[in-house]
């Protein structure tokens, strides 16, 4: 029997199930409609002039190469460039227009205006504190160099005088954020890419509820992928009706456009400017294994408590102000941060965009991993690797530094399960020391070095969250909670497989197979 805490999420879901459906065949329908439409076209003229096909093959040959040559010179990672150049020499016409499709940014201008206005009027309202940016060159002239570049491409400063603390499963992290909602006084904001029905949703909904109703300012901002399968289509207006403001980054609509390649895949949750959270784990039961969907579900997520939080109160107004213009920010960024004087090391949270050309969640773990002497630990759900953060990963066990990531050993998807393969041998080769973990699924995003920097955050190792998301991560240095990765990393090993040649060479067929023939593709998928 379902309690009314847990059922007031499936309550409010159920009844826009039939919604649900017919946005996504409505849309599925007219992307089939137009692919169809477009081979029509391709064997239609290649029946209309059949008297010309010497003239035809000879101008998609001067096309394709022209188009070759462009791709060579253009601004691409080299990674983006190989898999664009197989696509226009099997398919010159479509798969040029594709590329223009692409990178027209058709779709999102608008979303690509607003995000760069955003960060621009925002850039210095968070000022950074020049005794606590000189204390963090005292201790680590290359951490400082870090975060001047991610305060340089955004607007996010490094604070002190921040408590951490960490969560090594998302059911340690659901007791502290129904804890700490009890306590909002002020406001309560939450960015989240997946909200779904059952018992973890439903007992937050019901504390959001309550403090919505003692006028307390509750908004919620979730991916419009919700709309596919978890949420339907009104349950804006449904969390509206109880006092709760709700906005849906990117709504599903029937519309093919690029804009549907960016999603908002952050994590975030401010309590009164004083408290966040951040990590892997959505508001969805499997996050805190109340069923097991892939096994056991290992994530993890921290509570920041201090001056760092508002960096994430930024974050968050940033993306809920991206439909209507907000003139919020100074507002609640005067809320009280109730700094933890006696807290140890440096915290900086920090914000990356797939629409600015810096790829700054990719850049500081290629920097973390160059800097590092003794060990990096890592944690992902995925690994779809570009050549830079692949050579990043092997010049660190080149040089003798430790270098472990623990995968999943159930996956959630074959694809992603496939590609990761296609790494495991360079990887190994160099004396990256790959694990599998065994009972589940590992969704956790983490990295962690040195006993002394860390980061745990939204951002995977594929071309996903490091090219196309809106994506959030904290980045540490000096911080006590990472003793406190480093030993849950440590505790997670005796439950992998470790990944071997030999392991390799027994791998199924089918995914040596499906990683070798999509690897071509891996930025697109």
């Amino acid at each position: 029997m379902i309690n009314e805490n847990e059922g007031m999420g499936i309550m409010l879901v159920e009844q826009g199930r039939k919604g649900i459906l017919s946005t996504i065949f409505s849309r599925l329908g007219i992307i089939l409609v137009l692919f169809l439409l477009q081979l029509f076209l391709l064997f239609s003229l290649f029946r209309w002039f059949e008297n010309f096909l010497p003239e035809i093959y000879g101008g998609t040959f001067l096309f394709t190469l022209l188009m070759v040559l462009y791709l060579l010179n253009s601004r691409l990672d080299p990674t983006g460039k190989i898999t664009w150049l197989i696509i226009i020499m099997l398919l010159p016409i479509f798969g040029a227009l594709f590329y223009l499709y692409t990178q027209r940014d058709i779709g999102h201008r608008t979303l690509k205006s607003r995000t760069s206005k955003s960060v621009e009027e925002t850039r210095n309202i968070i000022p950074q504190n020049r005794k606590t940016a000189d204390d963090l060159h005292f201790a680590s002239p290359g951490a400082a160099s870090l975060s001047r570049y991610i305060a340089r491409s955004g607007c996010y400063p490094v604070h002190g005088n921040t408590e951490v603390s960490y969560f090594p499963l998302g059911e340690d992290k659901f007791k502290e954020v129904l804890f700490q909602l009890e306590q909002a006084k002020h406001f309560i904001f939450l960015e989240y890419f997946i909200i779904s029905e059952g018992k973890m949703w439903g007992q937050i909904l019901e504390v959001l509820a309550r403090k919505a109703a003692e006028g307390i300012d509750v908004r919620v901002l979730y991916d419009g992928t919700c709309e596919f399968s978890t949420l339907p289509s009104d349950y804006p207006k449904r969390l509206e009706e109880l006092g709760i403001q709700c906005r849906v980054f990117a709504p599903i609509t029937p519309f093919v456009s690029t804009h549907y390649n960016n999603r908002d895949h952050r994590k975030i949750l401010v309590i009164d400017g004083h408290t966040a959270f951040n990590g892997g784990i959505n508001l969805a039961d499997e996050y805190i294994n109340e069923y097991e969907k892939y096994g056991h579900w290992k994530d993890t997520a921290i509570m920041l408590q201090g001056d760092a939080v508002r960096n994430f109160t930024l974050m968050f107004l940033q993306m809920w102000s991206l439909k209507e213009k907000t003139k919020e920010f100074d507002y609640f960024l005067a809320f009280p941060t109730n700094p933890r004087k006696d807290a140890k090391g440096f915290v900086l949270p920090y914000g990356d965009l797939p629409l600015d050309g810096e790829k700054v969640g990719e850049q500081v773990y290629i920097d973390i991993l160059n800097r590092a002497q003794k060990y990096v630990y890592i944690m992902t759900p995925y690994l779809i690797l570009d050549g830079e953060l692949e050579n990043a990963l092997m010049f660190a066990a080149k040089r003798g530094v430790d270098v472990r990531i623990i995968l999943p050993g159930i996956p959630d998807k074959f694809t992603p399960y496939a590609l990761a393969f296609t790494h495991y041998g360079a990887l190994i080769d160099a004396g990256v020391r790959l694990y599998e973990y065994t009972p589940g699924f590992v969704h956790a995003k983490s990295f962690v070095a040195d006993h002394k920097e860390a980061v745990v955050g939204t951002i995977n190792l594929d071309y996903r969250s490091l090219y196309h998301h809106f994506e959030c991560a904290t980045y540490m240095y000096g911080v006590d909670c990472i003793g406190e990765m480093e030993e849950d990393f440590l505790k997670l090993l005796p439950k992998c497989r470790m990944v071997t040649r030999l392991t390799m060479k027994n791998e199924k067929l089918t995914r040596k197979v499906t990683g070798i023939i999509l690897k071509a593709i891996a930025p697109l998928l």
